[in-house]
Order: structure tokens, then sequence, then C-alpha cells
């Protein structure tokens, strides 16, 4: 699966049924980041929860992408503090970086905030071991 440049945020959201209608709520950190404006209109993709739930193995690898395609924003043996946003189906910690670029990380529990050396570098997701938990 390949990511738009032009991705404003990517986070995990039910889909509710309100009076005929169906609502995907916005999370209150989309609007404090300054990522989206209350009011605007903007494009809505869905994924499938099997991308979004899978662990690092499951996800496997997305198509190889041309020269001019976007990189990962991650390297191997890179340092990062993230903070852990959701858990997935398997239990790890699913961490999001520039892009909405996934960053697993197993141990991780939601709302901690981790230093996390980057191990695994796929096109679509990163895997991140814990290296401090008190930050």
């Amino acid at each position: 699966m390949e990511i738009s440049d032009e991705l404003l945020c990517l986070f995990s959201a039910d889909v509710r049924e309100t009076d005929g209608s169906y609502v995907i709520e916005v999370p209150k950190r989309e609007i404090d980041t300054g990522t989206i404006d209350p009011g605007e209109t903007y494009r809505v993709a869905l994924i499938t929860r099997a991308i979004e739930e899978a662990s690092g193995e499951e996800l496997g690898e997305a198509a190889p992408e041309t020269e001019d395609g976007p990189q990962p924003p991650v390297e191997p043996g890179e340092m990062r503090y993230v903070e852990i946003e959701d858990i997935g189906k398997q239990g790890d910690g699913i961490a999001r970086v520039e892009r909405g670029y996934v960053i697993i990380v197993p141990g991780g529990e939601i709302d901690e905030r981790v230093k996390i050396e980057v191990t695994e570098v796929k096109s679509n997701f990163a895997v991140g071991e814990i290296v401090d938990e008190d930050v």
C-alpha cells in the first residue's frame, strides 16, 4: 500500500450509526496538532482493519517504490521518541510518525511515550524496540 505525501493524518476510529447517518470521529489530537481544521472539508480514505491491527509480519511488504516515490521516514538504528496510539491485534504498540507511517513497538502501551531504536524498516511500516520507558 502506498501512502500519499498529501496524507494529513492517520488514526483508527469506529464507524457509528447516528440518526440514519454514519459517523467517524476525528481524535482531538488531530485538531490540536493543527493537521486539520474543524469546519473544513477533507477527502477520507478507509483502510481495512487487517492492516491496522496486524503485527509487522502479517503486514508484509508493499510493492517496491520507484526512485521518485516517498521513502520511509525512519532508518534502521535511528533513535526516536514516539507515543503509542493504539494496540495491534497481536498486542504490540502502534505509533505513527510523519505521513502516518506506522512503527510497531512490542511491549508498548496506549498513551505511553517511549524512546525507541528502529530495528527493522519496510516500505509501509517499521519495528522499534523500547530503549527507555521513562520519557
